[in-house]
């Protein structure tokens, strides 16, 4: 029986809400197999809320955050790629640039995506009909308005991810049911962008602030909808490639859309419903122990994950992450995710602690001993297997994704305050916020360095700065793109790697080789980790930035390290990238094939 890509779908009650479809999935077929009237499902409270949890359930699992929307389509930006050799049709195509419309990583994400629209469109019609939602008790009516704001926030951040990933896409906002005609034609982003500001705009009246509702942050409060806002606003006041013009551009009008974002930035801020966890790790540690938003409530939002399975759990890390051999206690990790060589020393070499947190340049071996890695295979620091509780085969780690932070909400106000009044003490403060958690003590506060003044500088120091707090959490990739930096960033990478193969410039002292010998994992602080680290040539903030000599010590194992980055690394860099063409994705040859008003653009 087939279904339909935007469909109408039916309740299941009895497995707590969450929506069905069949497996066999096409793009213009209807199936409606309900027992249950859909205004019977949203005429209280528990089954409204049932609904909603089948909503969120659309966010999670292999095809959504849990792994491919998380992990493959932010990669690859100037901070990590997927790791092998480009290959159009399989991951590696869209890490290299080039993916292919016959590429079959393009096809379940976009089709989980609509699936999930689809079910908030159902939740946001019937909602606002429900009887409750107007005559019920006040506090009916209060939790039927938070619901009808969550459907309304779940939609957004489905549209969001269609959009910057594929650009104008076909958007409907009713359900299939109601639309004579489902064969719909591409709508242009900037008019799917107004309407998803206008319906955050609404959603942000409905939703209580998280100290109001006591939920956790893996459901949407008003920071999370202010913050979402602010963020689409970035967006769309920046630049996009345009289907019309066949080039990124920007419209004469996005000051408007930097003023939304700082205002939204501006009221979480002023809130005080959030604040920076003084320890940088324990943001991401929190994401695998269920600790949700942490002491500080940085975490504004996280996708959860649970159950085991492939739909609603994630395989962070897994996919991601840290590397394991297979027969460690712990059980494989197979992190594909790999940190560009040069990413490494953006950070400050001894001060900064993000560095030892996002980057991991050990894995863990058969017999459980820590080893180096190679400078071309370090691997994200920020999931890690053994940050859970979960050894052996399993794959799903119950492993949150996180969505929005405080720290981004920081630097979001303080590159809008910047765009429209200058450096100002407000933005200066937000920014050195941020800034001044990564460096822990006194000393080491001492090496932040100045900030700049100038407005061209300031904002040049936020770039910097938000590819060193936000590495691996898919968002650089994004950012890049919406500053028209992406062209400019990938051809200054791979001059970095240049001068890092060829030990010129900052990359000078740099060793060809580093060497190391196998230790014990110590699962405690990060800090700690890296202290038991055994080089050759004393700590890391010595052995990866001092020459040594190309023979190994007695007892040491020698890694390639500035030797491992060569030509053929700097080929395959970003290989495939064509400016005008590479920001966004394809269709997927089989969803174009259902749809004969779809038309393949951006010069696939």
């Amino acid at each position: 029986m087939k279904n339909k890509y935007i469909k109408t779908l039916f309740l299941s009650l009895a497995v707590g809400g969450s929506l069905t479809f069949t497996s066999c999935e096409s793009y213009l077929d209807i199936e409606n197999p309900s027992t249950v009237s859909q205004e019977t499902v949203f005429s209280s409270v528990s089954y409204a809320n049932s609904a909603l949890v089948g909503v969120y359930n659309s966010l999670m699992g292999d095809d959504g955050y849990g792994s491919r929307i998380s992990t493959l389509y932010p990669n690859a930006a100037d901070d990590f790629r997927i790791g092998g050799d480009y290959n159009p049709l399989d991951r590696r195509g869209i890490s290299g640039f080039g993916v292919h419309p016959d590429n079959t990583e393009l096809n379940k994400p976009f089709l989980q995506l609509y699936a999930g629209i689809e079910r908030a469109n159902i939740a946001i019609k019937y909602i606002p009909m429900s009887a409750i939602y107007t005559s019920g008790t006040p506090t009916e009516q209060a939790q039927m308005r938070k619901l009808h704001g969550e459907a309304l926030t779940l939609r957004a951040i489905f549209y969001h991810e269609l959009v910057r990933n594929w650009g104008d896409v076909p958007a409907q906002f009713d359900p299939s049911a109601d639309l004579t005609d489902l064969y719909l034609p591409k709508t242009d982003q900037d008019e799917i962008y107004d309407k998803l500001l206008d319906d955050l705009a609404l959603a942000e009246e409905l939703v209580p602030w998280k100290s109001e509702s006591s939920d956790p942050s893996t459901r949407i409060t008003k920071s999370a909808v202010k913050g979402l806002r602010a963020r689409i606003a970035l967006i769309r006041g920046g630049y996009a490639l345009r289907r019309e013009s066949g080039v990124m551009e920007r419209r004469t009008d996005y000051q408007t859309y930097y003023q939304i974002a700082r205002q939204e930035t501006l009221d979480i801020i002023q809130s005080g419903q959030h604040g920076l966890n003084p320890v940088y790790e324990n943001v991401f540690k929190d994401l695998h122990t269920g600790a949700s938003g942490g002491s500080t409530n940085e975490m504004i939002f996280e996708i959860g994950a649970y159950g085991g399975n492939s739909k609603t759990d994630s395989k962070l890390g897994y996919s991601n992450g840290l590397r394991i051999d297979r027969n460690s206690k712990y059980g494989q990790a197979n992190g594909q995710l790999e940190a560009i060589p040069t990413y490494f020393y953006e950070f400050d070499s001894i001060a900064d602690v993000r560095r030892d947190v996002t980057i991991a340049y050990f894995q863990i071996d058969k017999d459980d001993k820590k080893t180096l890695t190679s400078a071309n295979t370090m691997r994200d620091g920020k999931f890690r297997k053994y940050w859970t509780s979960i050894n052996g085969t399993n794959q799903n780690l119950g492993i949150n994704w996180p969505v929005l932070r405080y720290a981004d909400v920081l630097l979001m106000f303080a590159e809008a305050e910047n765009e429209l009044n200058g450096p100002t003490a407000q933005a200066v403060e937000a920014y050195e916020a941020v800034r001044r958690r990564a460096f822990k003590d006194e000393y080491e506060a001492s090496k932040m360095g100045a900030t700049p003044t100038d407005k061209e500088e300031f904002f040049n120091a936020i770039m910097h700065e938000r590819l060193l707090e936000f590495g691996g959490e898919g968002i650089r990739k994004y950012d890049l793109i919406r500053w028209n930096k992406l062209a400019s960033t990938i051809a200054e990478t791979r001059v970095k790697l240049t001068n890092l193969m060829n030990a010129t410039g900052r990359y000078a002292n740099v060793p060809q080789y580093v060497y190391y010998q196998p230790t014990d994992v110590v699962n405690a602080t990060v800090e700690q980790e890296i202290a038991v680290l055994t080089l050759a040539d004393g700590p890391v903030s010595k052995a990866m930035y001092t020459p040594a000599p190309t023979t190994a010590p007695l007892g040491f194992t020698r890694v390639n390290w500035r030797a491992a980055v060569n030509e053929a690394y700097i080929t395959g860099f970003a290989v495939a990238f064509q400016e005008n063409h590479s920001e966004l994705f394809p269709l997927y040859s089989g969803v174009l094939n259902q749809n004969y008003r779809l038309t393949q653009d951006y010069g696939y």
